[in-house]
């Protein structure tokens, strides 16, 4: 199939990843690649897209560089640099003669661009919804716009009764990237965006109360966060190991005894944390979101915010075999397992895209394309 593969553009493909959207997309286009399909990846121009597949910019640089996420969610400057951006992606996809659009972009364009142009799309939800995208998923359902989300609870959020166009296709790895060791040194890891709402602030809390020695991996996001509330905590068996490229993270998740997985908002599902259950780790996690559906008996768990209980899982967590960890992750979380199940939904999109179905026609702050674009099929 010719493939467009839409990305969010907060931040760039290229390792290593910023998290887990960027580390899904990258390694979605490099799996779709090497399947046989010819991949074109809208992403930010400093992306770096895995071989043979075909980097189209929509954007000069990730808007995150300019426009800090932080400081500018919500804003009107961020909003029409998006809406912009994402008028004119939707443009260059509709012109490209695509078989199937994959998009990943959390924005309200492309999917009623889907809607009105009868153009086989699946559209992945990474995050819970919020306002602006759940109305254009709800106005753009049609047989040839199927939807995605990583885990069952996350389409529960979605829609109390999913349409029948909502699948789950759980996020998957692939399993040679992160090899599996039998045994681990009795400290812990923790690994993700250092941020209020990954909870990394409780990783360490729990690890000194436990007593056991943890070192924190990751981009530090929110550089306040980090310096009032994680670095006063460093020190003898805590420690910050920077943000490793994914080879280098494989290996230190390796030498661990266990994972400190510390989710402090609705958590979609948990990429960090099925990495390090195939290296061998078990988890010791904050349930929160689709936590437990993800890690299951790999696991032990902790209520937000209670170091005490969270010391308790770490402890746990560490006497849970690693051989179990492993086989879970290769029986439900493989990218194999995950590209399957996008490929038959390519496949189902494109054959319903001949199917009887009434046009539309969205307002202009619905769908920014062009007029020919916006009422295709009315």
């Amino acid at each position: 199939m010719k493939i467009a593969l839409m990305t969010h553009i907060r931040h760039p493909l290229r390792p290593p990843f910023m998290g887990g959207m960027e580390a899904h997309g990258w390694h979605l286009a490099r799996e779709l690649a090497a399947r046989g399909h010819e991949v074109t990846l809208f992403a930010s121009g400093d992306s770096v897209p895995p071989p043979g597949v075909r980097l189209h910019a929509v954007l000069e640089e990730h808007y995150d560089r300019r426009y800090p996420w932080h400081d500018f969610h919500g804003t009107d400057t961020l909003n029409d640099l998006l809406d912009a951006t994402f008028a004119a992606a939707c443009r260059d996809v509709a012109a490209g003669a695509f078989d199937v659009v994959h998009n990943n972009t959390l924005h309200r364009f492309p999917p009623r661009l889907s809607r009105a142009r009868r153009l086989p799309m699946v559209s992945s939800m990474h995050v819970p919804p919020f306002a602006a995208l759940r109305r254009a998923m709800g106005d753009s359902v049609a047989p040839w716009h199927l939807v995605t989300t990583c885990s069952r609870l996350q389409l529960g959020r979605w829609w109390e009764v999913p349409p029948a166009s909502a699948r789950v296709v759980g996020n998957g790895i692939a399993l040679a990237d992160w090899p599996f060791s039998a045994s681990g040194d009795g400290s812990a890891v923790w690994a993700g965006r250092i941020t209020p709402t990954k909870g990394t602030h409780l990783a360490v809390q729990a690890a000194r109360i436990a007593g056991v020695p943890l070192t924190l991996y990751g981009v530090i996001e929110h550089r306040d966060y980090f310096e009032d509330e994680i670095a006063p905590l460093l020190g003898g068996d805590i420690r910050y190991g920077g943000h490793l490229a994914g080879v280098d993270l494989a290996l230190a998740f390796g030498r661990a005894s266990a994972l400190l997985f510390t989710p402090l908002w609705d958590e979609p599902f948990g990429l960090a944390a099925i990495e390090a259950m195939a290296c061998g780790l078990p988890v010791a996690a904050v349930e929160m979101g689709a936590v437990r559906e993800v890690i299951g008996p790999c696991g032990t768990y902790a209520p937000p915010n209670d170091a005490e209980a969270l010391a308790r899982a770490l402890v746990k967590a560490m006497s849970l075999p690693r051989e179990a960890a492993r086989a879970r992750v290769e029986e439900k979380f493989s990218i194999r397992a995950m590209v399957d199940g996008y490929e038959a939904l390519y496949a189902e999109a494109v054959a319903a895209r001949e199917g009887d179905w009434p046009g539309i026609a969205y307002a202009p702050h619905e769908l920014e394309v062009t007029p020919e674009v916006v009422t295709a099929g009315a």
